[in-house]
């Protein structure tokens, strides 16, 4: 009688050890102490329905704050000291540029400005240009931020949601880690990242197991990208987890009577 519940016990343990951990691993065909070439980072480009803040620089500062959405009202003092109230960084968000369907900003003095399919750098350097060629700043520094570096997380991941992100700069690997992983239910091989691109949304595949993640066009990811992690299957209902929720709880206090019993004889 023994030896059975023994077995019996021995049976339960291995069932919900079982059900318990599931391992989920990240590039394990990676080979350790191998060099691998690095992939070098594509540029972030600026699309339609983007929010940029835009400072405008000089050494003679009255001539850049009429370009400076940051920037409150200047005045000079009795000394003749120049001061300028400054807005929060939530208040710059607020009054940021946004780029309209045609793909342009409307900027204080210089009227529209094509922004779309550049870079921040590049359109940094446009509006510089144009305001030494106008004649209205000889030595501009200008800065150029985006404001709206989303990103969709759908699927199998630990928090489905939006990503609201500050780094200019966030891979498709650290985007899942802010969202508490992939679940247990993900399939790791079969990651869906759909980007729009010149006007046009395409969807590019994978594989997290994979060290060719690190190669693919979407490991660096972009504003506006949605993710999406598919599931292994179909999740079951809310009340077949709790049913499986009684069943357990009932055989985990039947094993621990049995372990009594056996104990006392």
């Amino acid at each position: 009688m023994r030896k059975y519940l023994i077995f019996f016990l021995l049976s339960e343990i291995m069932l919900f050890t079982s059900c318990a951990f599931h391992k989920i691993t990240y590039v394990d065909d990676m080979v350790p102490y191998k060099n691998y070439p690095v992939t070098e980072q594509g540029e972030i480009k600026i699309q339609r329905d983007d929010r940029l803040s835009i400072v405008v620089s000089s050494k003679t500062p009255e001539l850049a704050a009429p370009f400076n959405l940051g920037m409150g009202a200047y005045k000079i003092d009795n000394q003749g000291d120049i001061s300028s109230s400054t807005l929060t960084s939530s208040q710059i968000r607020e009054k940021g540029y946004t780029v309209n369907r045609d793909g342009d900003i409307d900027f204080p003095v210089l009227g529209k400005l094509h922004a779309e399919g550049l870079t921040q750098l590049e359109f940094s350097d446009v509006i510089k240009k144009t305001l030494i060629d106008k004649g209205l700043i000889k030595d501009p520094l200008v800065t150029v931020d985006l404001l709206n570096l989303k990103i969709l997380m759908l699927g199998e991941v630990g928090s489905v949601g939006v990503l609201t992100l500050d780094d200019k700069r966030v891979t498709l690997l650290e985007a899942i880690a802010k969202t508490r992983g992939v679940t247990t239910n993900g399939r790791l091989e079969d990651v869906a990242v759909i980007r729009t691109e010149n006007g046009v949304r395409k969807m590019y595949n994978v594989n997290l197991r994979a060290v060719s993640l690190f190669d693919s066009p979407v490991y660096y990811l972009q504003q506006n990208d949605i993710v999406y992690v598919q599931p292994k299957s179909g999740k079951p209902s809310q009340s077949f987890q709790n049913n499986w929720m009684l069943i357990s709880t009932g055989f985990g206090t039947l094993s621990i009577v049995l372990s009594v019993l056996i104990l006392l004889k």
